[in-house]
């Protein structure tokens, strides 16, 4: 029997900090603060499949990083510009039978028709039954977008 030791032990041990996903989604590499806000802009909360959600993970490129985890569901192109909207960093990855089948960081289109809201109040889309429509420019190197309608700019980040 080894006595006991008040001195902490070093494990050298690495570990997955979510557990492996048999088929489904991983959204990665996404800001820390932008993780819920995805839950909520994708209903997650109702999702009928497991869902792992991860926050404030270490990662080399990030410092620290958002993950989520979605079972049994591949996202549809207009839900893959929602996260582009919010975490222009994340990646999808597709896995099946817990291989990664594919791999694509998010990409904001040129345009986005009905995903956020103009927020100018006196735009046509505030008043009619119509979707909004936005336009990516880019402007000192950020992302801006611009109303199809009333031309009032927003930072994306702003939706956060």
């Amino acid at each position: 029997m080894r006595p006991y030791s008040h001195q902490p032990q070093t494990i050298m041990k690495k570990e997955l900090a979510v557990a492996a996903l048999r088929n489904g989604t991983v959204i990665d590499h996404i800001p820390p603060r932008a993780v819920f806000r995805i839950v909520e802009m994708l209903s997650l909360s109702s999702e009928p499949g497991a869902i792992t959600i991860g926050n404030n993970l270490p990662s080399e490129n990030l410092g620290l990083k958002g993950i989520i985890k979605v079972s049994d569901r591949e996202f549809a192109r207009e839900d893959i510009n929602r996260i582009a909207l919010v975490a222009p960093s994340a990646v999808i990855n597709t896995i099946r039978d817990y291989t990664v089948v594919s791999k694509t960081r998010v990409e904001l289109p040129d345009e986005l028709t009905g995903l956020c809201t103009c927020p100018n109040p006196k735009c046509i889309t505030r008043n009619e039954p119509m979707p909004s429509r936005f336009h990516k420019v880019l402007e000192n190197g950020q992302v801006r977008l611009r109303c199809h309608y009333c031309e009032h700019e927003l930072d994306p980040q702003t939706l956060l």
